[in-house]
């Protein structure tokens, strides 16, 4: 059985460095084959192509409606600084995860990182962090898509707690039956979303008029107050969570490592040009949907593309269109953002850091405890609370989080293994990786000011997952899982520098 040892014993120099590991971990699970055959994914079912598709899928629901929520607290000028310094801290992020998927093509994502950088802490707190955007993300948007329903008079519903019900059943239902199957209906939707954004920008702004950009009445008591800034400097960082969600979760595509085609090729190519639509759609959706009808008109509303397109008047074939397709895009992101929960969970508990029995896999190679108990969980928490707002700013509160963590990782790997086999190299180097560092950092700061409540029950969260590992699952860990092979390989080889 493959085990973490506290006192690893000498190694000869003829031979090859055995594994170190942090101690007190498992000593059943580790070595036994049998043990990682029950936990296996389907390899080779992603190409860049889908990948990329996943990249778009986490996010363009963000673009259809919760963004312009932002125009409330930092107008026109405050929110498209905002977008622009959370864009570039996402695209930051981006080049250095691409490199470090590179290096680790697992499913861990940002916790395998942030493992091999960090230690078992750092692993666990990104992890855990990534899942709390995971799963608080899905229960939020699936609120959305009932409001939706509801709103557009679909099946006579009254009531959103059975689109609750069957969006999670059906969704899930497509991940258990394939990956391959899954994220070819997840780029079909979300095609079919930007190409409404697409065709949405052009009717919008056929109605554009730069006036109304910073009609937005003026707090005179604010510091830095203008037409532009009618909040004042603050703001502006009031604004960044919600210039966040015009790039929410693209992080997440490193997570489908372990099912890609040539992992190493395929992450940086589907990340780069993920970002890069992400950015062309936050321009063009920002820019259309305020100049159309003013900032003031669209930043309290629930479908802001639609008011651009309608004002006061009556819906037009253009808005109803929209309006369906806002729809397919919460379908996008929700359907992308269980695969990326499952995916994390899968990693945490293979490696031992949750219940281990999450990882096992079906005999088609889904984490099928991974996707139904944070299903249920889920939908238990869109049906009990029907808050979709305060459990997305829990979400952004975790990824903000996590952003940090990971940039952090790319810091340190940098610097302390320079010689590390690196396919691809972030644009930048760790220039790049600490900008995004200290924009994540701002980012964590301001969900404070958004949402004081949300950003406190991250905290208590946070803080029961970070008891059981102290008082529990750290002393379980599986040393054979390939997160925690890749950091005890750096400690060996570190161990046989030093002698």
């Amino acid at each position: 059985m493959a085990e973490y040892a506290d006192n690893p014993a000498p190694v000869p120099v003829s031979a090859p460095p055995a594994p170190a590991a942090p101690p007190g971990a498992d000593t059943a699970a580790g070595a036994d084959a049998a043990y990682l055959e029950r936990r296996t994914l389907r390899r080779g079912s992603a190409g860049w192509l889908l990948l990329t598709g996943l990249g778009v899928a986490y996010v363009v629901s963000g673009d259809f409606s919760g963004w312009n929520l932002g125009l409330a607290k930092g107008g026109f000028g405050g929110l498209a600084i905002a977008t622009a310094l959370m864009g570039a801290m996402y695209a930051c992020l981006v080049f250095s995860l691409a490199e470090l998927s590179a290096i680790l093509p697992t499913a861990g994502g940002g916790y395998g990182f942030a493992r091999r950088a960090l230690g078992t802490w750092g692993g666990f707190l990104t992890g855990t962090a990534i899942l709390i955007e995971y799963i608080l993300a899905p229960a939020a948007i699936v609120i959305f898509i009932g409001d939706y329903v509801e709103s557009l008079g679909l099946f006579g519903l009254t009531s959103s707690w059975p689109v609750y019900l069957v969006c999670f059943a059906l969704f899930i239902g497509i991940h258990l039956w394939g990956v391959g199957e899954a994220l070819r209906f997840s780029l079909v939707v979300t095609a079919i979303a930007v190409a409404a954004l697409l065709i949405f920008a052009v009717g919008a702004f056929t109605e554009f008029s730069a006036a109304g950009l910073d009609d937005i009445p003026v707090d005179t008591a604010a510091t830095g107050a203008s037409s532009w800034l009618p909040f004042g400097v603050l703001g502006i960082w009031a604004a960044f969570p919600f210039g966040m969600w015009f790039f929410l979760g693209v992080e997440g595509v490193p997570l489908a490592a372990e099912e890609a085609q040539d992992p190493v090729r395929s992450m940086p190519k589907a990340l780069s040009i993920s970002m890069g639509i992400l950015v062309l759609l936050a321009v063009v959706t920002f820019l259309a949907a305020t100049g159309a009808q003013g900032a003031n008109a669209v930043k309290d509303a629930g479908n802001p593309l639609v008011v651009a397109l309608e004002g006061d008047g009556d819906p037009t074939a253009l808005s109803r269109f929209v309006n369906y397709a806002g729809l397919a895009g919460l379908v996008a992101s929700f359907f992308s953002l269980i695969y990326a929960g499952s995916r994390q969970l899968f990693a945490l508990s293979r490696a031992g850091y949750l219940p281990r029995f999450l990882s096992l896999t079906s005999r088609r190679k889904a984490p099928y405890l991974g996707l139904l108990i944070p299903g249920a969980l889920g939908f238990a928490l869109a049906a009990g609370t029907g808050n979709g707002a305060r459990m997305l700013n829990i979400a952004v509160f975790g990824a903000t989080i996590s952003y940090a963590l990971m940039a952090l990782s790319h810091i340190v790997l940098r610097r302390r293994e320079p010689d590390l086999a690196r396919p691809y190299r972030t644009p930048g180097g760790i220039a790049t990786s600490s900008a995004a560092f200290v924009l994540a950092l701002s980012a964590l700061v301001a969900t404070f000011l958004v949402d004081k409540d949300a950003a406190f029950i991250a905290v208590a969260v946070y803080a029961v997952a970070l008891a059981y590992f102290a008082f529990y699952s750290r002393h379980r860990l599986v040393a054979s899982a390939p997160e925690e092979e890749f950091a005890a390989l750096a400690a060996a080889e570190a161990e046989l520098t030093r002698d």
